[in-house]
């Protein structure tokens, strides 16, 4: 198994286990879906994935109806997508993936969990060299075969398979989503859920003590609203 197997297996979702936050990350996911292509979902691709991620989490239908509508309304503000990069203690390189409609006071609300857990906010690239940035997708394994499907969609930029619970998981590099969505959709393979994730090329071990240091600044990263997503170079374990 690769990289891509061992990250997934090590982190298991459980940044996206509180409900109410997926929900909100998925809400914004939409606003940005629609405000790019439009409220419909059968010419709007971006769309198209974000409904399948929320059907993943079990967000009720009426719930995702509200926020297309409310996302085609001239009135609501669109997200801007801002990443920041900084180092957290003991040397771990931390990177987080935002949506805000205020980048001021969200440039002000990450520097302080930085500063206030003995780490550092950086510069654009500072520490995005050190992440292979990847698309994934998540795809029902009834009457599909891991193994063949690598093999068919290699043309298509996908460089992993595997199954897990999950179902089977196709890893590419980020810029092979659209390829990857377009060539599933037309084979009516179903897409359970979709994303992107940033895989660190070389991961630190640290000590217990040490882990909890940087564990504290990961978690009050994640409890703000306007962020999506953070990856680290901390070596984690499988639960």
């Amino acid at each position: 198994m690769g990289r891509a197997f061992e990250f997934r297996k090590a982190r298991k979702m459980k940044r996206w286990s509180a409900m109410a936050k997926a929900f909100t990350r998925i809400g914004k996911d939409i606003v940005m879906a629609v405000k790019e292509g439009g409220p419909d979902p059968d010419s709007n691709s971006r769309l198209r994935a974000v409904i399948q991620n929320a059907k993943a989490v079990n967000m009720p239908k009426d719930n995702i109806e509200r926020a297309i509508k409310r996302a085609s309304d001239k009135d609501q503000g669109d997200y801007k997508e801002v990443v920041f990069e900084g180092y957290g203690p003991h040397g771990i390189a931390v990177l987080v993936e935002t949506a805000t409609d205020n980048n001021t006071r969200t440039v002000a609300n990450v520097r302080s969990y930085f500063n206030k857990c003995g780490g550092s906010l950086g510069t654009s690239g500072s520490v995005a060299f050190m992440f292979d940035h990847t698309c994934n997708f998540r795809i029902d394994p009834e009457g599909q075969d891991a193994e063949e499907l690598e093999l068919e969609f290699i043309d298509h930029g996908v460089e992993e398979v595997f199954v897990d619970d999950d179902g089977i998981l196709l890893y590419a590099p980020f810029e092979s989503f659209g390829a990857i969505q377009k060539e599933l959709e037309a084979r009516n393979i179903e897409i359970l859920s979709s994303g992107f994730e940033r895989i660190p090329q070389v991961t630190k071990e640290l000590t217990p003590e040490q882990a909890a240091e940087v564990e504290k600044l990961l978690e009050k990263i994640e409890e703000d609203d306007d962020v999506q997503n953070v990856y680290h170079t901390m070596q984690e374990t499988a639960d």
